[in-house]
């Protein structure tokens, strides 16, 4: 042996190091990995299945997850609740109780499959590994096998209850079979005390109880329209109680509030009595109850979102404009038009989270959308691309109304200059904004335009302004006089007419702002207190101002005016 190998060096330790290391992590993983696999096998493990049944009746299937249902219903169908029994795992019913309880249980989980659960077979395949494919039919075989199949999942309290599949291996020599789960089994008497037949249809005959059409039975055929007609009949009560009661009530508002909450009463009234009936009288089968979940909680959706938004329109009203003689645009309803716009604000988001939550709601009571789940997760982002290409613009619309009455850029009852018409906004809607005209006429526009064009709001500034008006003067024109004239005019308009929106008199000027060929050009600055009605304030100014002019110029015989002809002429401004 030479020095060299007795006395390895740097790298031969490092190396001698990392080969260590690597082993350990190799044995480390070894380790892990046993466990990890039998806690992996596709099956639940168990000394015996349903010992107490005896043995295993002939036609009863449960190699697969198909096959067991289908013996499931083949014998709940002929009603030989003996042989269904052994489709369940009783383990948790002691042994000497398995065969009196168990054909009761599968009694209580027939009826509670047949009311409550909507089968898809898609998912219930015929291989015993209930393997669930992942890939297409060019790979038949890729996917994940299962030891748990979900039917439906109920609520219960205080935690939710399933109807679930197990995949059950008795002993070590047996082959896994597929039985409904000792869980769902020991939650049946809950789960058939909530969702099982009423008292009413268990004193029913059997006549009535037995199967009419569509897996429907005759006392469900009766019962519907039954529910029907006390339904419109409860909708027509309150909405005529709403009716005299709002013919008798004194207050404007009270008015408003019933007048508000009346159509949501109704709806929200015969929505409870459905649920009600078809929770505590007539408990309907899987069939009905897979339209009729959903449609109560659209029903009870729809009249939360009507009672939001009529009874926040109903407030409005009454904050903005409290009678037909009370002006909007005036200062001293500045308070009401800063409340009124957020109460906009938290209308929209009441709206917009109402309607997620109900959706939500919605689509969790409808079996119908569970069964299309998975095509719906497939196409998922070419339905996303979809929708948000039709919805892009009242999205848009909806967040730029948002953003208004957060920002309050524009709000309810302000003045402003939009594409040359002054307006006053109106109402600031989901999608549009409503303008009022000076003339009276309504200008509605889109959300989303009004926000992307430049507009003039005159009440955000301070209450008080400066409206100008400019006149074109003779150059022989005496300003002097003119600007004795402007003062005269405002006091006299001042004590009055005007005397509660002109502002400060100080402020008022006359200045001789450009001339040309034409004349001179002369601006009157008007102080206002409300910018709101500034332009009636400046339209009143102009009038006694022309006034006043012309009977200078019949005083002095001095022109006060140009004398142009009207190709000559420049607009006002």
């Amino acid at each position: 042996m030479t020095g060299a190998e007795a006395h390895p060096g740097p790298c031969g330790v490092r190396a001698r190091v990392l080969r260590l290391c690597l082993l350990a992590v190799l044995a480390v993983t070894t380790l892990a990995a046993g466990p990890g696999r039998a806690q992996e096998d596709p099956w639940f493990r168990t000394e015996a299945l349903n010992p107490g049944l005896g043995a295993l009746p002939p036609g009863i299937d449960r190699s697969t997850p198909r096959a067991t249902i289908a013996a499931f219903l083949r014998a709940a169908e002929a009603g030989a609740w003996a042989d269904a029994a052994h489709l369940l795992d009783l383990s948790e019913l002691p042994r000497a109780d398995q065969a009196a309880e168990g054909p009761e249980m599968a009694r209580r989980l027939a009826s509670l499959i047949a009311r409550k659960a909507i089968l898809d077979w898609t998912d219930i395949n015929d291989r015993p590994d209930g393997l669930r494919i992942i890939g297409g039919r060019d790979r038949p075989q890729a996917g994940e096998p299962r030891r748990s199949i979900l039917i439906r999942d109920l609520s219960l309290d205080p935690v939710p209850a399933a109807i679930r599949l197990n995949r059950v291996r008795p002993g070590e020599d047996a082959d896994p079979q597929w039985v409904f789960a000792r869980q769902t089994v020991a939650d049946l008497p809950a789960l058939y005390a909530r969702y099982g037949p009423s008292e009413l249809e268990d004193r029913l005959p059997d006549v009535l109880t037995s199967e009419a059409v569509w897996g429907l039975m005759w006392w469900e055929l009766m019962g519907i329209p039954v529910v029907i007609v006390a339904a419109i009949v409860l909708g027509m009560g309150v909405h005529r109680a709403m009716g005299w009661g709002h013919a008798h009530l004194g207050s404007d508002l009270s008015r408003r509030i019933s007048g508000a909450v009346a159509t949501p009463l109704v709806i929200a009234a015969v929505t409870g009595l459905v649920w009600w009936l078809s929770s505590a009288v007539f408990v309907f089968s899987g069939q009905i109850d897979i339209f009729l979940a959903p449609a109560i909680a659209i029903g009870f959706v729809t009249a939360t979102l009507l009672f939001i938004v009529n009874g926040v329109e109903a407030a409005l009203d009454h904050l903005v404009a409290p009678g037909a003689d009370i002006d909007l645009t005036r200062r001293e309803r500045a308070r009401s038009r800063a409340l009124a716009t957020r109460l906009n604000a938290g209308k929209r988001i009441l709206v917009v989270v109402v309607f997620l939550i109900g959706a939500g709601v919605v689509l969790s009571t409808a079996d119908v959308f569970r069964s299309l789940g998975i095509s719906l997760l497939a196409s998922a982002g070419a339905l996303t691309i979809v929708l948000g290409f039709a919805a892009r613009n009242v999205l848009g619309n909806v967040m730029a109304s948002l953003q208004i009455a957060l920002n309050q850029s524009a709000r309810v009852g302000d003045r402003v200059v939009y594409k040359g018409d002054l307006c006053h906004v109106e109402r600031i809607h989901m999608t549009f904004v409503q303008l009022r005209d000076w003339d009276g006429t309504r200008l509605v526009v889109p959300v989303g335009e009004f926000v992307s064009e430049t507009f003039h709001n005159w009440s955000m500034q301070e209450p008080e302004m400066l409206r100008v008006l400019k006149f074109k003067l003779s150059p022989r024109a005496d300003v002097g006089a003119m600007r004795t004239a402007f003062n005269e005019v405002l006091e006299t308009l001042g004590s009055e007419k005007l005397g509660d929106e002109l502002g400060d008199l100080e402020e008022a000027a006359v200045n001789v702002a450009g001339q040309d060929v034409f004349g001179i050009d002369v601006w009157f600055s008007v102080p206002c207190r409300d910018p709101n009605t500034s332009w009636e304030v400046a339209c009143n100014v102009r009038e006694a101002l022309v006034a006043r002019g012309r009977r200078i110029e019949e005083e002095t015989g001095r022109p006060v005016f140009p004398e142009a002809v009207a190709a000559e002429a420049e607009p006002a401004g």
